[in-house]
């Protein structure tokens, strides 16, 4: 009987080891592969058998190794296309439809991950004639403990109209400038992950080398599933701690909406501020925020609206126990009419549900946008409200801020062995609160992922990040995003690096200003001047020294294009400041001088240093070159900055 079975058995075992041929997920139909560069393919199979591959009417070989895997190395091919490619082994792939051009690595937060429907320009530019040689693959979001041999399942997807709409937006106007002038495919691969500090996207063994980093990383644990689990249990202790004596998971939880003093032991949160910047430090779930407001007859009478600015993910809505609405989409405005007769004169509450999925939760947006409009005028919501959660919902699997590298070994290691034209970045706003070290952690990111990719020279152009924040906030010291800019700008002085100004081009209420277009056509201006298609610079003016005369400041600049000039004739030069040695800072007086700029100010009789554009939010500030580009910020002084000393840990 056993010899009977022994054969069945031997060929159920072959037919379980017998592996199906494939390519790593990153290829696939409609991929564009790099140009005028060595090329490598790779993928698994049955272990032992050698594979053939053809492809632009050429073959070649490779063997499968004892790990099931195998890659083939192509040489260099010109563009063009559309190319079929098969391997062929005990099974065989064909993936049509394949173009050889150049492809743009996207890497950074939200503001690159913006799709292109989301924009100012979405109906106009979905509706246009698109040109099929423009492909996008999205990578989809995976963080991971330790390096992924590939990225989660994914497909590059060709431009056309019902598609181009959940492209980057970014990468799809950069995509079309360089198209109309190098007249070639464009592939772009992103990898953006909202929300993502730079630490994340950290090599494994560059990161251990940081000492900084090193400690988180040392101390991830040996799986994603063990990690995630860890998570869930720090998230509990957190919230009860926060919430000391109010058990998690109450059955009294649907009372929560009722028109009543029930809150008296609650905790609070600042409301708009997103609750994980408040004590509740990666918690997702649900939370309960509640609102008592004194109305008076004349403000209770007749309909209302009530305004919640932004809530971050979903709500749901009561006022004095009567349900007023929800919804979902965290970038969405919240307004709810309140019919008449639902306020009271007195006592009234407002309860919301909030439901986060990840990051951020709770309100956020203009304080401004939190209120009760009534019959009598507005009655401001800004403020402490009571708050408690209800339930916490942990992933399974770690997200990318939970620890250095994770992002990097989820999206960006499966990339290794990929030929690329270069990398477009757009990312710095979640390293806000470190911005000074942000310095040196961003040029060692560049230079190590050239290290990865394999190209010393590997164009690294990225965007200095947009205006921000209320006007009436800024100040010319102790602010992050200007900090963070210049943190940013320190990185021009590697070589193959271009920076793409953005100060012009934010939103005091919104962190992601829709004008896309602008930034991706920025960025293309400086591809083209690294890859020669465009003799002059595209950075715009450059700040080259400054001498102090008496009561004036002189600040010297070149690459002017032509010329410094406002961004309307005739306007005011705005956004310089000025100090003398007691480091106190007064608005200062400008005019051109050629291609210089002249500063005085009543207030500093011996001025010693300036800024320009050194806010949060500067808007304002005016001053471009004769290509229109803006004068990016500038500092004069080397004085310490307010986030020195601020590291990732500590």
């Amino acid at each position: 009987m056993k010899r009977t079975l022994l054969p069945l058995m031997l060929a159920l075992l072959g037919a379980t080891a017998q592996a199906e041929v494939r390519l790593a997920n990153v290829f696939s139909e409609h991929m564009v592969l790099q140009r005028d560069r060595p090329l490598r393919l790779w993928g698994s199979a049955t272990p032992g058998q050698t594979l053939s591959v053809e492809f632009a009417g050429r073959k070649w070989s490779a063997k499968v190794g004892v790990d099931g895997r195998w890659s083939v190395q192509l040489p260099a091919l010109p563009a063009g296309g559309p190319h079929r490619l098969l391997v062929r082994g005990d099974q065989t792939v064909v993936l049509n439809d394949v173009l050889i051009g150049d492809v743009w690595l996207l890497g950074g937060q939200s503001n690159m991950e913006w799709v292109l429907a989301e924009t100012d320009t979405a109906a106009q530019e979905i509706a246009s004639p698109q040109n099929p040689q423009l492909r996008h693959l999205r990578v989809p979001h995976r963080a991971s403990v330790k390096p992924e041999a590939e990225i989660a399942p994914a497909s590059w997807v060709v431009a056309e109209p019902g598609k181009v709409g959940e492209f980057s937006a970014v990468g799809y106007h950069f995509a079309r400038q360089m198209q109309a002038v190098q007249g070639v495919p464009i592939g772009l691969i992103n990898t953006a992950w909202g929300g993502s500090m730079l630490e994340t996207w950290v090599r494994r063994d560059a990161a251990l080398q940081d000492p900084d980093l090193a400690p988180a990383v040392r101390a991830l644990p040996a799986d994603n599933a063990s990690f995630g689990a860890a998570l869930r249990e720090r998230a509990l202790a957190r919230v009860t701690a926060w919430q000391q004596g109010l058990p998690l998971d109450s059955a009294e939880a649907p009372g929560w909406s009722t028109a009543a003093d029930i809150d008296g032991n609650w905790p609070s949160l600042p409301a708009p501020g997103n609750w994980e910047a408040h004590g509740l430090h990666d918690v997702d779930g649900i939370v309960w925020l509640r609102k008592h407001v004194e109305l008076s007859a004349a403000q209770a009478s007749g309909a209302a609206q009530l305004h919640l600015a932004q809530v971050d993910d979903c709500d749901e809505v009561w006022v004095n126990g009567q349900r007023v609405g929800g919804q979902c989409g965290w970038q969405q405005p919240r307004r709810y009419a309140l019919p008449a007769g639902l306020l009271r004169t007195g006592a009234n509450w407002i309860a919301v549900r909030v439901t986060d999925q990840a990051g951020g939760g709770g309100f956020h947006g203009d304080a401004a946008a939190m209120r009760l409009d009534t019959a009598a005028g507005a009655v401001p919501l800004a403020g402490a409200w009571k708050a408690r959660v209800e339930q916490v919902t942990a992933s399974p699997l770690p997200a990318a801020n939970d620890a250095p590298t994770l992002g990097h070994n989820g999206l960006v290691a499966p990339l290794q062995g990929l030929s690329v034209r270069g990398v477009l970045w757009y990312q710095g706003e979640e390293n806000s609160g470190r911005a000074a070290a942000y310095a040196d952690g961003f040029k060692r990111l560049i230079q190590d992922w050239r290290g990865q990719f394999g190209d010393p020279k590997l164009p690294f152009l990225f965007v200095q990040l947009a205006a921000w924040f209320p006007l009436a906030d800024n100040r010319p010291d102790g602010n992050g995003w200007a900090e963070l800019r210049a943190s940013q700008a320190s990185a021009l002085a590697l070589p193959h690096t271009g920076m793409a100004t953005a100060i012009d081009i934010g939103d005091a209420v919104d962190i992601h200003p829709r004008n896309k277009r602008t930034v991706g056509q920025r960025l293309a201006r400086l591809a083209m001047h690294e890859l020669g298609l465009r003799a002059a610079p595209a950075s715009g003016p450059r700040f080259i020294g400054h001498v102090a005369r008496g009561g004036e400041l002189e600040l010297r600049f070149d690459s002017t294009a032509g010329g410094l000039r406002t961004a309307r004739a005739g306007e005011p030069l705005r956004g310089f400041y000025v100090a003398g040695i007691d480091r106190r800072w007064a608005p200062a007086q400008a005019r051109f001088d050629g291609d210089r700029i002249v500063l005085n100010s009543p207030s500093v009789p011996a001025p010693v240093a300036a800024r320009y554009a050194w806010v949060n939010n500067p808007s304002e500030a005016n001053v471009i070159g004769g290509d229109g580009l803006p004068l990016p910020p500038l500092r004069t002084d080397d004085w310490p900055l307010e986030s020195a000393g601020r590291r990732y840990g500590r």
